[in-house]
């Protein structure tokens, strides 16, 4: 079995600040499938590509927001000048 810091379930939910519920429903799976997952450390393939699929889309999510921030930053300093 492998550590917890090896279980992608509990990563994922620490790192996005999700309860089994909130990820189960993002992914599409029930809570006590999630639940499941977690405590046996046993995920299914299709589990951990959604897992991992969603990690990315958050990943791409924030990386868009803080491009779209350096937009408005360099926006604004274009207006100054």
């Amino acid at each position: 079995m492998a550590k917890n810091d090896d279980n992608l379930i509990k990563k994922t939910c620490k790192e996005l600040g999700l309860t089994y519920r909130e990820l189960g429903e993002r992914i599409g799976y029930s809570e006590e499938a999630i639940s499941k997952s977690a405590r046996t450390n046993k995920i299914s393939v299709p589990m951990q590509r959604a897992c991992e699929m969603f990690l990315q889309i958050k990943e791409l999510e924030s990386k868009v927001a803080t491009l779209n921030e350096l937009s408005l930053i360099l926006q604004k300093l274009t207006i100054k000048a």
